[in-house]
């Protein structure tokens, strides 16, 4: 597996929701051409862009924010990539047939053809996060891209605190995980365990950067959203990129932000060299990973 090559420049885009699905598409392509003119050559958007985050409640009316894959905003954003010369990796609220919807993300190459599909794989179900009432879990697996940019993976959100996704994903060859995010504070909970909330998401991700000697970029949402009405949630931003030694490169704070950094495959080859975690993996010892819990 060849690693090093041409240093390539990632985007992340971390913006707002409204409640209209249009809006947000158009302000997410001027933010793409941003970063685009800043220099990205492959760009992220957050976790459902496209709408607010709806899972805050079961209704199923939000249904109808569902699109196929391809669809309208595969097609609009594969004009754009083609615009701007950039890889764009687009989540989807993807409508698969009736009565089975994925919370996906669609990786478009730079030149607007559909590289492939990324479907959720583990599925939350926590007060205001109640994906499992819409998302079928992802049956694609754990999945790397190639594009003309570099080989890029793509985990969503809930993905991120799985050790194993992250591996599975690695190991195909992965110079980059992208992890495409939806995650803020219960307001009622932000003073007493906000803090402590946002360094446990922060550090697991670092984690998977350093144990599998890759790139991880992460953008998040920002804004208080109410689309079920009561207290909402505040998306609490801080997307990041971070290098295969876990160090971080940049990282946005509380407010709309493009982040655009530098990733260069020979670090990911130093750093698996003198840290070759990879290598000595004892995977003739790993088979009872597969079970759910090992009864003594």
């Amino acid at each position: 597996m060849k690693l090093a090559g041409d240093k390539f420049t990632i985007g992340l885009i971390q913006m707002a929701c409204t409640p209209q699905p249009l809006e947000n598409l158009e302000r997410a392509v001027a933010r793409i051409e941003e970063a685009a003119r800043q220099g990205a050559q492959i760009v992220c958007l957050q976790e459902l862009f496209r709408s607010q985050y709806f899972c805050q409640s079961e209704d199923h009316g939000n249904f109808a924010l569902a699109e196929p894959v391809p669809g309208p905003t595969t097609e609009e954003l594969g004009k754009l990539a083609r615009s701007v010369e950039a890889v764009i990796v687009a989540p989807v609220f993807e409508r698969r047939a009736a009565g089975v919807y994925h919370n996906s993300a669609a990786v478009i190459d730079s030149d607007g053809s559909l590289r492939g599909v990324y479907r959720k794989m583990h599925i939350p179900d926590d007060p205001l996060y109640y994906e499992k009432f819409y998302f079928t879990p992802g049956d694609l697996g754990f999945r790397c891209f190639d594009t003309k940019v570099a080989r890029i993976g793509v985990l969503v959100c809930w993905d991120q605190w799985y050790p194993e996704a992250s591996r599975l994903t690695a190991l195909q060859g992965a110079q980059v995980i992208f992890y495409p995010t939806a995650i803020g504070w219960h307001p009622s909970e932000k003073r007493e365990e906000g803090e402590a909330q946002v360094d446990a998401w922060r550090t697991i991700q670092r984690a998977h950067a350093i144990a599998n000697g890759v790139y991880v970029a992460v953008p998040n949402r920002v804004g208080l959203e109410r689309p079920a009405g009561g207290e909402g949630l505040e998306f609490f931003g801080h997307s990041f990129v971070a290098d295969p030694f876990g160090r971080m490169l940049a990282e946005a704070g509380l407010e709309e932000e493009i982040l655009v950094v530098e990733c260069d495959p020979q670090v990911q080859e130093t750093v698996r060299l003198h840290w070759p975690f990879l290598r000595d993996r004892r995977v003739d010892a790993y088979d009872q990973i597969t079970r759910r819990i090992i009864d003594s």
